[in-house]
């Protein structure tokens, strides 16, 4: 026997309608005219033999009826949406975009994205490094990076390295005119400060040295700026060991000191938690984190 389904136009017209309560922000959500949207609820109606909407005083109601399909329609949806997006992240096959900081992207994942594409030479990694508001994932995007700590609601968020804050500046710079022999001889150096000066303020404090301006020296809007000056020799970055890495494998920077402190901040790897052991996003966090574990103990 031959089953009869309204048309899947009409459901869709139907069901944003009825959520917004509007044929016109139906119109919007769908991209489509409200004289569309209002024939499909029609043709619907047509198809049901009631009633599904009543308007009072220029205000769309849903009857009866209406509303008691619009509660079915609106659980059905949702698990459409919720198998379709588990489908596509079960695929071993495809591309898998990846947003995160530009600092991250050039200095830790960049020179290191090649040998996740030897391992799976079927998965193409679109890197999207933007500067976006932490616990945001955008609709295009499968995995994120997000730098804060932690306490995201609806992802999940998995910890890279344990991060450690220290100053850094070129050897040409260590090797000059002016002595840096202890760490109150910051006080004769230009600071150079990423996104304000508070990193700065909350790292002397914390090993115990006063006496040096940190109101003083440039401030740059991404970490990687920060490194390029202190690089160029233009003054000490607070650098983060993390981002710092290739210039200091690279010896264009160098630690003039030990002193290290642990950030309270750090760089999370952040995906639905729902696709989280899926597929693509399964083989790019379980990558991710082995890299990162292999690594730690060099920090």
């Amino acid at each position: 026997m031959q089953r009869r389904l309204p048309p899947l136009n009409a459901l869709k017209a139907f069901e944003a309608a009825a959520r917004h309560l509007s044929f016109t922000k139906a119109a919007e959500e769908l991209f489509v005219t409200q004289a569309a949207v209002s024939h499909q609820i029609k043709a619907l109606e047509e198809f049901l033999s009631m009633k599904l909407f009543l308007r009072r005083n220029r205000t769309l109601l849903l009857t009866e009826e209406g509303q008691a399909y619009f509660l079915e329609l609106k659980d059905i949806f949702k698990n459409l949406q919720e198998a379709t997006e588990r489908l596509l992240a079960k695929g071993s096959k495809g591309a898998i975009t990846v947003a995160m900081p530009p600092s991250f992207a050039s200095q830790w994942l960049v020179p290191r994205i090649s040998r996740f594409s030897i391992e799976h030479p079927d998965i193409d990694v679109r890197i999207k490094a933007v500067d976006f508001d932490e616990g945001f994932l955008e609709d295009d995007v499968d995995v994120a990076i997000y730098y804060g700590k932690g306490r995201w609601s609806g992802v999940k968020a998995d910890k890279l390295h344990t991060e450690f804050l220290t100053p850094l500046c070129s050897p040409l710079l260590f090797n000059g005119p002016k002595p840096l022999e202890s760490l109150s001889d910051l006080r004769h150096h230009v600071l150079l400060h990423d996104l304000s000066r508070e990193a700065w303020k909350n790292w002397l404090k914390s090993v115990g040295v006063a006496g040096v301006n940190v109101n003083q020296g440039p401030v740059f809007s991404h970490s990687m700026l920060v490194l390029q000056a202190a690089a160029l020799g233009q003054g000490i970055a607070l650098g983060n060991t993390i981002l710092a890495r290739p210039e200091l494998d690279a010896g264009r920077l160098i630690m003039p000191f030990e002193e290290k402190v642990a950030s309270r901040d750090a760089f999370y790897l952040v995906c639905d938690e729902a696709q989280a052991e899926l597929g693509k996003i399964a083989a790019f966090r379980a990558w991710i984190l082995a890299q990162v574990e292999e690594e730690q103990n060099d920090l």
